[in-house]
């Protein structure tokens, strides 16, 4: 018997008979077609399911829910469970296969979503490594991270794309309004950061609907990437699979951060 924790909430109304009666597989189905139960989940927005061995008696699927990876099992009946299937010394199973099998999908997704956000180019357009960052005006810690990026982004390497936040003080708002609403916004970027010390780029006397809407949205793309905190920075590995490092990272992870100088 296998012990199963629900983990998203699609389906955990009822998580050990996630299958309305209507929607019974049919038992003359190949075994090769996806069960009933998958394609109705399908239906429901799980995607890039993909199946995998479980071993005898149920067929192991995973599946995106969400921004998570899920495990689905169907058992002989049709019906299915979802969320974690634990061994008889109550170690999880299959946690690996599934993330394996869903990580270079989820990063695609995920980078897609990033791409189409509302950033700020910091670097030349044509350096070949891309660097997102959740940046908060007023954060040392994204200073830091935008003075240890020098060498990388003068060199033609990287470039830092700045989605702006405005978190951490009063102001924090106003300064990236204010960057925003540049005709230039690279340069009033460069500018607030040379300025740093010294307060940075003066706060926009008013803050425009669109320009409160891109704040609005980043910070919610920022928590749905598992970022609390500024700089909330990410990348694509050599896989192509995104990397994510929450704060300024130590000296020493900096190489994986931008590459080869």
């Amino acid at each position: 018997m296998y012990l199963l924790r629900v983990l998203f909430p699609l389906i955990a109304a009822t998580p050990l008979a996630l299958l309305p009666a209507h929607a019974q597989p049919d038992e003359t189905e190949p075994e090769a077609r996806p069960p009933a139960v998958i394609q109705a989940l399908e239906a429901q927005g799980v995607s890039n399911i993909q199946e995998f061995d479980a071993g005898q008696g149920v067929r192991g699927f995973a599946g995106v829910a969400g921004e998570q990876p899920v495990a689905i099992y169907v058992l002989p009946d049709g019906h299915a469970i979802a969320g974690t299937r634990l061994d008889s010394k109550g170690d999880i199973l299959d946690k690996e296969t599934v993330e394996n099998l869903l990580a270079k999908p989820m990063s695609d997704r995920a980078w897609s979503t990033l791409e189409t956000a509302p950033w700020v180019l910091d670097g030349q357009a044509d350096a070949p490594r891309i660097i997102y960052t959740f940046t908060d005006p007023n954060c040392p810690y994204c200073h830091l991270f935008w003075e240890a990026s020098r060498p990388w982004v003068e060199a033609g390497k990287v470039q830092l794309r700045h989605l702006l936040v405005g978190m951490l003080k009063e102001d924090s708002p106003a300064k990236a309004a204010a960057i925003l609403g540049s005709t230039d916004t690279s340069a009033a970027l460069q500018r607030h950061e040379l300025s740093f010390d010294k307060g940075g780029i003066t706060p926009a006397e008013a803050i425009t609907d669109d320009i409160q809407e891109i704040l609005e949205e980043n910070q919610l793309l920022m928590m749905s990437m598992g970022f609390r905190g500024t700089p909330g920075i990410v990348v694509l590995n050599e896989d192509g699979v995104i990397q994510k490092y929450n704060g300024m990272p130590k000296d020493d992870v900096l190489g994986d951060v931008f590459g080869p100088r």
